[in-house]
């Protein structure tokens, strides 16, 4: 009798196991055809085609990056709240600012503004190193802790005013940047190397443009490339820029 308890237990486990297994299994393959959808549906439909930024928004799980309470619309076509009153940008909004800058796979990246660091992940896929700053330091923490979750090492996080920029780790290839100030940040300019890209919204509340940014023989051209809405870039006071 006892031999048949331990019998029947060992089944059980196994069974569970399995089920478990299957699970989290199709769990993950629900969300690679959400995410080649989101692709094809929301970024190439837009003209987005660059084979390195693709293959990045197909290989980056966005779910992972979102609240618990969200994960089923990670996919969907419009930002999502995140701690901290921040938001995850629209899918189409972070694909736009990566292709803009033309990232080579030997950049050194930038980021102000980590949120829930979903920008970062997608900049890492493609280039060398992304540096990324974060007022916030819970949501620097949480973002570590999804990266070491999915394996980088190639993304470094630093809590602090991202208006000053990283200057120790400047000069960067391109720059780019996830909160709204009302105007250009100095240091930030003088941050992006020669020949260097910044993307960046820049406006009040109500009106913003992404701007994109280029410098050469040490001057910066700019142009206006898209209306857009993001949160506001603060100081370590809560004061808008």
């Amino acid at each position: 009798m006892m031999i048949f308890k331990l019998w029947f237990l060992l089944i059980y486990i196994h069974s569970v196991s399995i089920l478990f297994t299957m699970t989290v299994f199709g769990q993950e393959n629900s969300f690679a055809g959400e995410r080649y959808l989101m692709v094809k549906k929301q970024i190439e439909a837009r003209g987005i085609n660059d084979k390195a930024v693709l293959s990045a928004f197909r290989t980056v799980p966005r779910h992972e990056f979102v609240l618990s309470e969200y994960v089923r619309y990670a996919y969907n076509d419009y930002p999502l709240p995140i701690d901290e009153g921040q938001t995850i940008s629209q899918p189409f909004i972070v694909a736009f600012m990566t292709d803009a800058l033309d990232l080579k796979h030997t950049d050194r990246v930038l980021e102000v503004g980590t949120g829930s660091g979903y920008q970062a992940a997608i900049i890492a896929q493609i280039c060398d190193s992304v540096f990324t700053i974060e007022i916030f330091e819970a949501l620097t923490e949480k973002a570590k802790a999804t990266f070491e979750k999915l394996g980088y090492q190639n993304i470094y996080c630093k809590i602090g005013d991202g208006y000053l920029g990283w200057e120790e780790k400047a000069p960067f290839d391109a720059i780019i940047v996830t909160c709204a100030p009302t105007h250009i940040p100095k240091a930030l300019e003088d941050q992006l190397a020669e020949g260097g890209r910044m993307i960046i919204p820049v406006g009040e509340n109500q009106v913003q443009h992404l701007v994109l940014l280029e410098k050469h023989n040490g001057k910066l051209k700019e142009r206006k490339v898209l209306p857009v809405r993001f949160v506001p870039m603060i100081d370590e006071e809560g004061d808008k820029y």
